[in-house]
């Protein structure tokens, strides 16, 4: 049974066959959380949007689908996000395969009432419920840290980020550094 065993090993290893993953394609290479922004945490979301709205938090929204570059390319700036304001907002990363066949549009409490169709959007409510902000496509993410923290009355003016790639694949969330500043 140990020589089956290592025989498969050892087949496992020598495969011809290569993991291809790649961020330019609109090609499925498996939940993008993970994959291209190293934060699997993300999703499923923490809590829901009936949750969210019920604790009057601050939420963003992010319609995105898994074979789509760019949500892909929109991966890591939500993984910033959530490294920036963990506990202070809630981010709810929804695959829209899900809402696709959803009918319930006028329920504001629900996902499908914000999302207009298109991938990736995003979408911030403020405690109240109100959007704040909604834009499909690319979004920088210094934007969304100056919406969101007008919301939650911290002013961030002073801190710069940006989404630096350490791969072909995984990107991480930095804050530039102003060198002429003492």
């Amino acid at each position: 049974m140990k020589i089956f065993q290592y025989l498969l090993i050892l087949l496992i290893f020598l495969s011809p066959f290569k993991a291809n993953a790649s961020r330019n394609t609109n090609s499925y290479d498996g939940n993008i959380f993970p994959i291209y922004a190293g934060n699997g945490a993300i999703v499923p979301p923490q809590t829901t949007l009936q949750e969210s709205l019920k604790n009057k938090r601050v939420s963003v929204l992010f319609f995105y689908l898994d074979d789509s570059s760019d949500s892909k390319a929109m991966a890591p700036v939500i993984s910033g996000l959530d490294l920036i304001w963990r506990n202070n907002i809630d981010i709810i990363a929804l695959t829209t395969d899900e809402l696709q066949d959803n009918d319930e549009f006028d329920q504001p409490n629900e996902p499908n009432f914000y999302w207009n169709g298109l991938i990736p959007q995003i979408i911030i409510l403020d405690n109240n419920g109100e959007i704040k902000f909604d834009k499909n496509g690319m979004v920088n993410i210094e934007e969304l840290n100056e919406i969101i923290g007008e919301l939650k009355g911290i002013e961030i003016k002073d801190s710069k980020f940006s989404i630096e790639s350490f791969n072909e694949y995984n990107s991480i969330i930095s804050e530039k550094k102003d060198k002429n500043k003492n």
